[in-house]
């Protein structure tokens, strides 16, 4: 089975900068795209960043210019790299990979348990 393992969610003043990873595990034949998603309390779950294996990315408009994301296909891993933090921030935040084939079956979407990001202000 597929498996996303999320790490480097904590505690961070405002203005600061975290960087996410998450790596997939399994004997993973290709992946289309992964990506991030946060989910805030009290609110709905929104896309922070893709990118397809292509090299393709897609951003949201609050994190555009502070929040980068990265993919290492060899290490089916993806990376975000999170500056300039604000409290708007905080979030429980999800990898996420689509279309992803392992040895022997097809997964349209595997999700992460997720990693908290608390930023402080």
């Amino acid at each position: 089975q597929v498996q996303l393992v999320e790490s480097g969610g904590g505690l961070v003043q405002a203005g600061g900068s975290l960087r996410l990873s998450c790596v997939a595990s399994g004997s993973i034949s290709s992946i289309n795209a992964m990506g991030w998603y946060r989910q805030a309390p009290g609110k709905q779950r929104e896309l922070v960043a893709r990118v397809s294996n292509g090299g393709s990315r897609e951003d949201a408009d609050s994190v555009r210019g502070r929040f980068f994301i990265s993919r290492d296909n060899a290490k089916n891993a993806v990376y975000l790299q999170m500056n300039s933090l604000k409290a708007e921030d905080t979030a429980v935040y999800y990898c996420n990979a689509q279309g992803v084939r392992d040895t022997y079956r097809y997964f349209s979407e595997v999700w992460g348990q997720g990693t908290l990001v608390t930023v402080s202000s």
